[in-house]
C-alpha cells in the first residue's frame, strides 16, 4: 500500500479536494469558487497515495464559544477499506482538538453507507437529520465527545 500524503489545500489542489467532495457527494457539488471561500474558513486537506488523488477532508473551527468542531473526512470509493480513512481521521481529530475543540460533529450524506458505517465505528451517535432546501440528501450530523 503506497504511503499517504496529506496536504493543506492550495490554490494548485483546490480542484482535487473540489473532485473529491463532488464524487462522494453529488447531491451537494460545489464550484471552485465555493470551495476557494470554504477554505477561507475552515481548514480543508487533499490525500494522495502515489500520485493519486485519495480523498478530502474538511475541519470547521470551533466558533463563538462553541465547543464544537465539524471533522468530515472523504475517501473516494477505489480507496476505501485501506487504511487511509484511519490516517485522514486522525489527522483531522487532532486538528480539530487543537483549536480547542471537545465536541466533534461530523455530516454524512445518508447514502453513503461506508461513510455512516466509518462514523458510528468510531463512536458517533446520530444528533440530526436534514434535507438540504436545494434538494438531495437527507445529510446525518453525527457528534461524539
Amino acid at each position: 500500500m503506497p504511503t499517504l500524503r496529506i496536504d493543506s489545500v492550495t490554490d494548485a489542489t483546490l480542484e482535487d479536494w473540489r473532485h473529491a467532495h463532488n464524487v462522494i457527494i453529488p447531491d451537494d457539488p460545489l464550484t471552485l469558487d465555493e470551495v476557494r471561500e470554504r477554505a477561507g474558513r475552515n481548514h480543508l486537506e487533499v490525500a494522495y497515495a502515489g500520485g493519486e488523488l485519495v480523498g478530502c477532508s474538511t475541519v470547521r473551527p470551533p466558533g463563538n464559544g462553541s465547543p464544537v468542531a465539524t471533522v468530515i473526512v472523504r475517501v473516494l470509493p477505489a480507496y476505501r477499506r485501506r487504511g487511509y480513512g484511519e490516517e485522514m481521521y486522525a489527522r483531522s481529530m487532532a486538528h480539530a482538538r487543537s483549536l480547542g475543540a471537545s465536541v466533534i460533529e461530523t455530516v454524512v450524506l445518508a447514502s453513503n453507507t461506508d461513510g455512516l458505517r466509518f462514523a458510528e465505528a468510531h463512536g458517533f451517535t446520530e444528533v440530526d437529520r436534514y434535507h438540504p432546501p436545494e434538494g438531495g440528501g437527507p445529510f446525518i450530523t453525527l457528534s461524539r465527545s
